[in-house]
């Protein structure tokens, strides 16, 4: 063996050793070691703004999530819940904010989730994806997805502060918007009444040849079975008719999500379109006036599907 060849060969080794050690260590640090902020004590909502942290899974206690919540002093069981999902900038408080004169005119208790990530501007599978997939493509069991952290903070709100409520809206804005409606499509037997999904940047589409997030081939979901129950939920999906801008927010060019449409306004039309022609289908459409990317008038907007 040439001098030339050993030394190409210690590189190749050499390279290959880094390569792995980096995506082990990225796999550790995002995936196996704990994260998120410390748990609070169990204890009731207070009226008016409050938070408290929790265990994200059932079935582990590797990762925390920290739920915002308002509510209205005269707020009674039975009235209703609404879970306002934050987009891509992760600032739950923020949308807290957006919801607070809505739940006092209408009395809703508002409980906003936050998926803190450090690396929110780069990974997007462990929120508006549901967290189906890791960053490097394995999948994460059902118990670990996002959507069922939604429904283990409902879990968590109805013990502890003795909640009737058999269901609770959840309206979502942009990366929350696409979280909303895959939620609904991946977990239709969640308890949601009412879904909003408000100006999403791309849609999961009922193709069973594109690999999800695009569409569903790879989801593990009975196409026609699993699309039937979540036809059946009652999902609103919400246009800004001035969203028609893509240097607006973060708004994704890959050649899957061009073909969806040119901005979010033609993407979110042709999606519902895509889903509509099913027999049984309990979907709308709602194009919202003088709206574009904005998450405080959309969320204005939204009310009126909440409250008939």
């Amino acid at each position: 063996m040439s001098k030339t060849t050993r030394l190409l060969k210690k590189i190749i080794i050499y390279t290959i050793s880094i390569i792995s050690l980096l995506v082990i260590s990225g796999y550790v640090y995002l995936y196996i070691l704990p994260k998120g902020p410390k748990i609070t004590e169990t204890a009731p909502i207070e009226n008016g703004k409050d938070s408290f942290v929790m265990y994200a899974y059932k079935t582990s206690e590797r990762k925390t999530i920290k739920v915002w919540t308002y509510k209205p002093q005269d707020w009674k069981t039975v009235n209703k819940i609404v879970f306002v999902m934050h987009g891509g900038g992760r600032n739950a408080d923020d949308y807290l904010d957006a919801w607070v004169k809505i739940a006092k005119t209408n009395n809703f208790l508002i409980v906003a989730p936050e998926f803190a990530n450090k690396f929110s501007k780069y990974t997007t599978n462990d929120y508006q994806e549901g967290n189906l997939f890791t960053f490097f493509g394995v999948k994460n069991p059902k118990e670990e997805w996002a959507y069922t952290v939604v429904e283990n903070i409902f879990d968590r709100i109805k013990a502890v502060n003795t909640i009737s409520n058999k269901t609770y809206d959840i309206f979502g804005h942009s990366a929350g918007g696409q979280f909303v409606h895959r939620m609904v499509l991946l977990m239709p037997e969640s308890r949601i009444g009412t879904a909003i999904a408000a100006n999403s940047g791309f849609y999961t589409f009922p193709n069973a040849n594109l690999n999800f997030p695009y569409g569903m081939e790879n989801t593990g979901l009975e196409l026609d079975s699993d699309l039937a129950k979540a036809y059946k939920k009652d999902l609103v999906i919400l246009l800004g008719a001035l969203d028609n801008d893509p240097n607006l927010g973060t708004f994704r060019t890959t050649d899957l999500a061009m073909e969806q449409g040119a901005n979010r306004l033609e993407r979110g039309t042709n999606f519902y379109n895509a889903n509509k022609e099913s027999e049984e289908f309990n979907w709308h459409i709602d194009t919202i006036k003088n709206v574009g990317h904005n998450y405080k008038e959309m969320s204005k907007s939204a009310v009126k599907w909440l409250i008939n």
